[in-house]
């Protein structure tokens, strides 16, 4: 355990370093896109913070999977922390995406396919939350949460390939049918070193959670084994 603990700081410190390497080389590196101009700089965080919600979600629905075949709650853990950060990196997201529609489609928000199904999706994990706060009962709690999580999981496909199958005025950079971005190969090396970035500061962000989540899980079991000592010891008088 201890020697996890150890990698963990490390890892910690890497992330940043690569997160400011990203973010070096979206002001200094990547040129100036010739249509859109300063403001398509924030698309290579507004992607990258998309990726890690989505991919967030994949993980809570993997690790909720993994608590129903095995009954562990470390599991239960890690697909509840999972979803909290990826809601955190869905309103980055969105939030960053608003910065760039201003001055592109001159308002900051509109019902396109892709940010309807994105909304949809960041409700449907903010109602995952709102369902674990109403059981007390770990077991149960996680239970109803692993189901709810792989469930919800649709969501994310449906968000992904909306700019894909839909009518949409959402650029797509990868896969797209025809250029929506005058991208060139410094700004794809710039976009994967912010996407690995921005992946590795969500697995370092879940292992300090997840081990957050496990030491609250502790303390919370000694305090009902004390109310239990002391309510006990009542009871026999």
């Amino acid at each position: 355990m201890s020697s996890k603990n150890k990698l963990l700081t490390p890892l910690t410190l890497l992330s940043v370093v690569i997160l400011l390497a990203a973010f070096a080389m979206v002001i200094f590196y990547a040129p100036v896109e010739l249509t859109m101009g300063l403001v398509q700089k924030v698309f290579y965080f507004h992607m990258s913070a998309a990726w890690v919600g989505m991919l967030a979600f994949l993980v809570a629905a993997v690790a909720g999977g993994l608590y129903l075949g095995r009954q562990d709650l470390k599991y239960d853990r890690v697909s509840a922390s999972s979803v909290e950060i990826g809601l955190v990196f869905t309103a980055i997201a969105n939030f960053t995406g608003m910065i760039w529609a201003k001055p592109i489609w001159n308002t900051w928000w509109t019902w396109d396919p892709r940010l309807t199904t994105m909304t949809i999706m960041a409700f449907t994990y903010i109602a995952y939350l709102l369902l674990r706060r109403g059981m007390d009962d770990p077991s149960r709690r996680a239970r109803f949460g692993a189901i709810y999580a792989l469930v919800g999981f649709a969501s994310v496909p449906l968000t992904f390939f909306s700019s894909r199958l839909l009518r949409t005025i959402h650029p797509t950079i990868f896969g797209g049918s025809s250029a929506d971005m005058a991208m060139t190969g410094q700004m794809y090396q710039t976009m994967a070193v912010s996407l690995v970035a921005f992946t590795l500061l969500f697995a370092v962000l879940l292992w300090h959670r997840s081990r957050l989540a496990a030491g609250q899980a502790h303390l919370a079991e000694l305090q009902a084994a004390q109310d239990e000592a002391l309510f006990g010891g009542d009871s026999d008088e």
